[in-house]
C-alpha cells in the first residue's frame, strides 16, 4: 500500500488568546515598569514604606525587623532589628532620616535611619501596635493599637498628648491629614473610620465602611478621605458629613493597602486576589492591572513612580523598576526618543513581531519531527509558560487529541515535571485552560501515581497541593450546580405565579389558599 503523506498543521494557540484590550496611555506608562525582582524575607511583609528623599530606599516590616532596601542594586542597606517580638508598620519621617515602627510589645520605636539607633520608645498601649505615622508638623507621631485605641506622641519630650479609645475593636488603619497636623484619620476592625480633632480632643465625624477596615488614607486636598475593607474602596466627604462619594468593587478578596501614585492623579488597591489595581482618581474607573503570584498584604510606590514595591503573604518581596525606552535603530536618526509614548510602543510591537516571524516556534519543529517530550519541556520554559500559557495550553491540547500527551509526560526529567505542576496549579481556575488542565492532570495521575514518592519533596508538595485545588474546585462546582438548580426552581415559580391561572396545569394549581399565597411570595 502506498504511503500517504499530509501536510503537517501548526499548532493553534488562538483558541485560548485572551479578548483583545485596548491599548491606553496607562497601559503603555504601567508597562514600562521592568520584570520584576523577587527578595524573600522570613514573614509574611506587613507593611511597606519609600523614603520621600533620594535614593528613595523602602522599609519592608517584617518579622523582628525593619530592612531598608537599595531599590536600585535590590538588596538590604540597613538592617533595623531592635525588637523582641514581631515589628509592624515601619514608616519614614518627610526628611528620611528618622523611622517610626510599632510592635507587638505594645510599644512604639523611634529609629535614626543611619545609625540605626532607637531614639524614643513610647510606652502606654496595652495591645500591640500595627501601624505608625508622622503628623503633618513632622514632630508628632501617631500609633495604632489592638487595644482599640489611637494615640498622639511628642517625639521631644516623650509624652502621650491626646488618646482615642472610641473604636470598639482592633484599629489597624489610620492617616495623618496632608493640610492639618491637629486632623487624624482611624479605620478599625468595628467597620468605622473616625475622623479626630486633636485640639478639641473630640470625634468630629464617624462613617461606617460595612467591613472591618484594613487601610485609610486622605486625598491631597484634606477634604477627601478613602477606606478599604473586605472587597470594596469607599471614598468619602468631609466637608458634607461623611457622604459617600463613591463605592469601588474591583477585588473580590479582602483589600489590604491603598497608595496614591502619579502625582496623586492615579489611586493604587492592593488585595488578596493577587492584584493590584491602578484606578484614575477622577472617575475611579480601572485603568491597569498587575498580577502578582501570592496574596499581596502591602505594597508601595516611590516618587515619580518610579519603583513599586509589593510585599506578599509568603515572605516575597516584588520590586519593579521603571525601565528606559528600548534603543532601536531609528532612535540614532533621532526619531524614537522624540516620539510619543504610544508611537515608541507601537514600534517596539513591530519589532518583536518581525523578530516572531522570523523564528518559528520550537515547540512546532520538534512536533513535527515527533520528539513529543522535547516539544512539552520547550512550552514550559518559565517565561514561555508565565508570559504565554495559552501556548502551552495549545500544545498540551494537541497532545490530547494525537493521544501522545502520555509519551511526552513520561520522558520529562524532575524539573519539568515541577514546572507542569506549577502550570497546572496557576491554571486550574483559569476558564480559557480548566478543561485542558483537568484532562492533562488526569493523564500526569495515570503516568506517574505509582511513583509520585520517588519525586522531589518540593514536586511532591506541589502534587499534593495540586489535589487539593482540584478537589476544592470540584466542590466550588457543586455549590455552583446546586445554587443554579435553586435560581432554576424560583424562576420556574416566578412564571407560574406571573401565568393565567385558568392556563395552569391542574397538577401545579394551587388547591387552597394557602399555596395560594406560598406561590406568590416565591
Amino acid at each position: 500500500m502506498a504511503h500517504i503523506s499530509y501536510p503537517f498543521k501548526k499548532t493553534n494557540k488562538a483558541v485560548y488568546q485572551k479578548p483583545a484590550s485596548v491599548l491606553t496611555e496607562d497601559c503603555i506608562y504601567w508597562k514600562k515598569l521592568g520584570l520584576p525582582v523577587l527578595v524573600k524575607e522570613f514573614g509574611a511583609i506587613d507593611y511597606l514604606d519609600f523614603s520621600p528623599v533620594e535614593p528613595h530606599y523602602f522599609a519592608a516590616t517584617c518579622s523582628v525587623r525593619v530592612q531598608v532596601y537599595d531599590p536600585i542594586t535590590k538588596v538590604v542597606a540597613k538592617n533595623i532589628s531592635k525588637f523582641v517580638e514581631a515589628a509592624y508598620g515601619g514608616c519614614f519621617r518627610g526628611d528620611g532620616r528618622l523611622l517610626v515602627a510599632g510592635s507587638e510589645e505594645a510599644v512604639v520605636k523611634l529609629f535614626d535611619v543611619q545609625s540605626k539607633n532607637v531614639l524614643r520608645v513610647f510606652t502606654g498601649h496595652t495591645g500591640p501596635v500595627h501601624r505608625t505615622f508622622f503628623t503633618k508638623d513632622q514632630v508628632k507621631i501617631l500609633s495604632y493599637s489592638d487595644d482599640k485605641s489611637v494615640n498622639l506622641w511628642d517625639i521631644a519630650t516623650e509624652e502621650k498628648l491626646a488618646t482615642f479609645s472610641e473604636h470598639t475593636d482592633y484599629v489597624r488603619a489610620g492617616a495623618a491629614s496632608p493640610i492639618s497636623p491637629d486632623i487624624i484619620l482611624s479605620g478599625s476592625y468595628d467597620h468605622t473610620v473616625k475622623l479626630y480633632d486633636c485640639r478639641s480632643n473630640e470625634t468630629v465625624l464617624t462613617v461606617n465602611h460595612g467591613s472591618p477596615v484594613e487601610s485609610t488614607l486622605f486625598l491631597p486636598s484634606g477634604g477627601i478621605f478613602i477606606s478599604a475593607g473586605g472587597t470594596e474602596i469607599k471614598v468619602w466627604d468631609i466637608f458634607n458629613g461623611g457622604k459617600l462619594l463613591a463605592n469601588i468593587s474591583q477585588h473580590h478578596k479582602t483589600v489590604t493597602t491603598l497608595r496614591l501614585a502619579s502625582n496623586n492623579s492615579r489611586l493604587m488597591s492592593a488585595s488578596l486576589d493577587r492584584h493590584v489595581k491602578i484606578y484614575d482618581i477622577s472617575t475611579f474607573k480601572v485603568v491597569h492591572n498587575i498580577d502578582f503570584p501570592n496574596a499581596v498584604l502591602s505594597m508601595a510606590i516611590s516618587k515619580d513612580d518610579d519603583t513599586l514595591a509589593v510585599g506578599m503573604i509568603d515572605g516575597i518581596i516584588s520590586i519593579r523598576k521603571r525601565e528606559k525606552p528600548a534603543k532601536l535603530a531609528d532612535e540614532k536618526r533621532g526619531l524614537f526618543k522624540f516620539a510619543p509614548d504610544h508611537i515608541q510602543s507601537s514600534i517596539i510591537e513591530e519589532e518583536k513581531k518581525k523578530e516572531k516571524m522570523n523564528k518559528g516556534p520550537e515547540y512546532d519543529k520538534f512536533l513535527r519531527k515527533m520528539e513529543f517530550t522535547k516539544a512539552l519541556s520547550a512550552v514550559l520554559k518559565t517565561y514561555v509558560a508565565t508570559k504565554f500559557p495559552e501556548k502551552t495550553a495549545a500544545l498540551i491540547q494537541e497532545m490530547l487529541r494525537r493521544k501522545v500527551l502520555h509519551v511526552a509526560m513520561d520522558g520529562l526529567n524532575e524539573k519539568d515535571i515541577g514546572t507542569l505542576l506549577k502550570y497546572f496549579k496557576k491554571n486550574l481556575g483559569e476558564s480559557r485552560f480548566s478543561r485542558v488542565v483537568i484532562d492533562a492532570a488526569n493523564i500526569f495521575v495515570d503516568v506517574f501515581g505509582s511513583h509520585i514518592k520517588t519525586f522531589s519533596e518540593l514536586n511532591q508538595w506541589l502534587y499534593t497541593s495540586l489535589m487539593k485545588d482540584i478537589e476544592e474546585e470540584i466542590e466550588v462546582c457543586k455549590r455552583v450546580s446546586e445554587l443554579e438548580g435553586a435560581i432554576n426552581l424560583l424562576m420556574a415559580g416566578a412564571q407560574i405565579s406571573n401565568s393565567d391561572p385558568m392556563e395552569l396545569n391542574d397538577t401545579f394549581a394551587p388547591s387552597s389558599k394557602a399555596q395560594r399565597e406560598i406561590v406568590i411570595d416565591v
